[in-house]
């Protein structure tokens, strides 16, 4: 009984925590709230899809085999079909969309960034929220970051284009 107890106060304090994330991303639940017309449509058309736009699909097939789960890579790569991007890099910088998986050092991933930012390529961050270090690398970059950025707690979405300085959590 006593154990059983123990597990009920440890699941409660988890939920708890996790209240103000859940609260903070609220208002732009399916888009609602969100006062950007390009990020409303990134909401509808890309997050809130569970099938793949038609077109060209290497970045999905390529997400798959490195072990991305499957919602993840359909959205990755509508995105990918929504914006316009024709060329990808898994782990590098040298395409219109930079995906950099966890398997990136914290100093790789940030350098990459900043290239990307240099360059006006849009960035994937995977797993932002993996662990501690993780978390507090993407504030970090969001913090510093001069443009849009996308938060919906599976991948960091950086983009390096006209957008003014705004970030969404979803």
């Amino acid at each position: 009984m006593e154990l059983r107890k123990l597990d009920i106060k440890k699941e409660l304090k988890s939920k708890v925590s996790h209240l103000g994330d859940r609260l903070s991303r609220a208002r732009y639940f399916r888009g609602h709230g969100v006062h950007s017309p390009f990020v409303y449509a990134i909401v509808r058309e890309v997050f809130m899809r569970s099938t793949l736009i038609e077109g060209e699909h290497r970045l999905y097939e390529e997400l798959l085999k490195g072990g991305i789960r499957q919602k993840r890579a359909i959205q990755l790569q509508n995105l990918a079909l929504h914006s316009g991007y024709s060329t990808f890099d898994i782990d590098g910088c040298d395409a219109e969309l930079c995906v950099l998986t966890r398997h990136l050092s914290p100093e790789e991933t940030l350098d990459k960034v900043q290239q990307a930012q240099h360059d006006h390529k849009t960035v994937v961050v995977l797993d932002p929220y993996q662990d501690n270090e993780r978390e507090q690398l993407c504030r970090q970059i969001v913090r510093e970051h001069r443009c849009t950025t996308v938060d919906n707690r599976a991948y960091l979405l950086i983009f390096n284009n006209h957008l003014p300085k705004q970030h969404f959590r979803i």
